[in-house]
């Protein structure tokens, strides 16, 4: 007997798990038209980035030693959904709160009519019928509910693998030699060693001094053993102690899933042992001996569910290898693309204190993550996003970024959309050229990029119009706006140089000009105008993610909005014989705005008429299409 009262719901496509990816996934598939429930089995979204773990969002921009971007020339970050949601999380979140942006999560996906969110349901048991999955059984214990779901594509964002294991998937665990996938990093033997995990913390400085004394159980650390992690870098001449410590990891020589509960109990006497060692010193000494004490610090949060960095890989018609990485493969079903380091760990953590916390290999340049590395290799209608793409154990230590995680959950949600309305199967769709190509081109669309590919829309009207402006600077005229890229990535550790197609992507007035200036658009036969839709430059060569991390956060421009991006605007339009306004925004900062016009009218001119920026002295549209 059980008193889970049972329910049954019916979508096309069913997400499970609600992190970056997940989300991601989710919108996108719902803003293509499809039915989609998103299920996740913690009350908040976001996964990593959310408020019970609070790690920060990178990418293919990198951080740390091997940044990659350089304004105007080498524009690495994410676009699409999540630069939609870092713009949001900019502007709306200045203090910097964890749980503000799990509001920003939930608003988002609350937002689109054909979403359906389940928090607190986690997908339990799968029905099969054949090599098809048919059903997906979920649990929400908070209510004693159970849902018997009906989908006809099935997508895994759950990082562990939960659904796709139910199903029978094919997985990979642990580090495979370096024979195998003929891999340089890899280790000469296979083991079934992963990365660990972590729990973070955050502390707050008071006017007094503040005691700590730690549980019993917390462990103790002495300098030599910290020497590579806590005493790596300089300290500051005021000591910061306000977010840390990724490298506090542990785990990695067990099993992540199976022992996570252990793995929980050991991190948090890590973490207690750590703060100890700051607070009061290395054992046998005075806490004001140590440069790293920090009298007036007190522990403000710390998390009780670890970061999880490895568990299942699932086994794609492709699997992304180091290879395919260092040289930018050039695949045909590309629908993301990644740039982070091949970032190794030791699998012993913090137990491995004569290791580097991690070795970083920089890939060349940015690279394009294919469709075939996300759709199941035995289960027909199971896709993947998220760190449990089908990778190797080096290819997925880059790919594994939750900004990367998150363009990946763009691709595949939009790709789901496109197999449900075409009525093909997710093989169908990879070998098929031609929608391919729809698929790519609606990502582009949405302001997501691609290595290599650019906007070969032919339904997109602004392509055939005479473009002009108020006022330009060389290299930046008003035609860049339908130079059908909308970024540039020709300068260092950027694309690929064959695949770069080097320019500026934008138009630019004349900083001598003062505003309002226009961007004007002119057919010689009348066209009929549905949409219009606008991309800003969002300053995607620097960093930009919420971070508790304040020496981050300084590198970038965090509470108010990027300076580069318009801010008002109108849009007019020449129907008949007059000037007509259609738009009219104050106060934009995000970087995509669609404009959808009620009644299809016919149009020979459109302009956009800026009136002011964010900060900058000219005016920087990266892209104007028109349908």
């Amino acid at each position: 007997m059980t008193i889970l009262e049972d329910h049954f719901l019916e979508c096309e496509i069913l997400i499970a798990g609600g992190g970056m990816a997940g989300c991601c996934a989710a919108i996108a598939a719902a803003r293509c038209g499809a039915r989609v429930i998103l299920c996740q089995d913690r009350s908040v979204l976001g996964g990593n980035a959310s408020s019970e773990v609070r790690m920060h969002i990178v990418g293919a921009n990198g951080t740390g030693h091997f940044d990659r971007g350089e304004e105007l020339k080498t524009e690495a970050r994410e676009g699409g959904i999540i630069e939609e949601l870092r713009l949001e999380n900019c502007v709306r979140n200045p203090q910097r709160s964890a749980s503000m942006f799990d509001l920003i999560l939930y608003e988002k996906c609350k937002a689109e009519p054909n979403l359906m969110l389940l928090l607190n349901t986690c997908v339990t048991a799968v029905n099969l019928n054949g090599d098809r999955i048919q059903q997906a059984i979920a649990e929400r214990q908070s209510t004693e509910d159970r849902f018997t779901i009906n989908a006809g594509i099935f997508i895994d964002c759950t990082g562990d693998g939960r659904l796709a294991a139910e199903a029978g998937a094919l997985f990979m665990e642990g580090r495979e030699g370096q024979t195998q996938f003929q891999e340089r990093l890899a280790p000469e033997t296979a083991d079934h060693q992963r990365l660990g995990s972590t729990i973070l913390m955050q502390a707050r400085r008071y006017d007094r001094s503040m005691p700590f004394v730690a549980p019993t159980w917390a462990r103790k650390f002495d300098k030599e053993e910290l020497k590579l992690r806590l005493y790596a870098t300089p300290g500051e001449e005021e000591p910061t102690h306000e977010y840390g410590y990724w490298w506090a990891e542990w785990g990695g020589t067990l099993d992540t899933i199976k022992e996570n509960e252990t793995i929980r109990d050991e991190l948090l006497a890590i973490v207690m042992g750590i703060w100890d060692h700051v607070k009061n010193g290395p054992p046998g000494t005075s806490a004001g001996d140590d440069p790293f004490s920090a009298s007036h610090w007190a522990l403000d949060w710390f998390g009780f569910l670890p970061g999880k960095r490895e568990s299942r890989r699932f086994i794609g018609l492709h699997v992304l290898t180091e290879q395919d990485l260092l040289s930018s493969r050039d695949f045909p079903d590309a629908i993301a693309y990644g740039g982070w380091s091949l970032d190794l760990h030791p699998p012993a953590g913090i137990d491995a204190p004569g290791e580097e916390p991690c070795t970083q290999h920089p890939v060349p340049h940015l690279y394009n993550v294919p469709l075939s590395a996300c759709v199941s290799a035995n289960r027909s209608n199971l896709m993947f996003a998220g760190r449990n793409i089908s990778a190797t154990h080096v290819a997925f230590s880059s790919t594994r970024v939750m900004a990367t995680c998150a363009a990946i959950g763009q691709g595949v949600g939009t790709a789901a959309a496109f197999a449900v309305r075409e009525q093909s199967s997710l093989t169908e769709l990879i070998s098929n050229p031609a929608v391919m190509k729809q698929v790519q081109q609606q990502l582009l669309r949405d302001d997501t990029y691609l290595v290599g590919i650019t906007n070969k829309d032919k339904t997109d009207l602004a392509r055939t119009a005479r473009v002009t402006a108020s006022s330009e600077q060389v290299g930046y005229e008003a035609v860049n706006v339908i130079s059908r890229q909308t970024r540039s990535v020709h300068g260092d550790r950027g694309a690929p140089s064959e695949r770069s197609f080097p320019g500026g992507h934008r138009w630019m007035s004349d900083a001598a000009d003062r505003l309002p200036a226009t961007l004007l658009l002119e057919w010689e036969t009348p066209i009929t105008l549905s949409e219009i839709r606008l991309i800003f430059d969002t300053g995607l060569h620097r960093h930009l993610t919420l971070s508790h991390h304040d020496g981050y956060t300084s590198k970038m421009i965090w509470g108010e909005p990027q300076p580069e991006t318009v801010r008002d605007y109108q849009i007019e339009v020449v129907s008949g014989t007059d000037w007509k306004t259609l738009v009219s925004v104050v106060g934009n900062y995000q970087r995509r705005r669609v404009h959808r016009v009620e009644t299809q009218l016919s149009v020979s001119q459109l302009r956009v008429m800026v009136t002011a920026t964010n900060g900058v002295d000219q005016v920087r549209i990266c892209e104007i299409r028109v349908y």
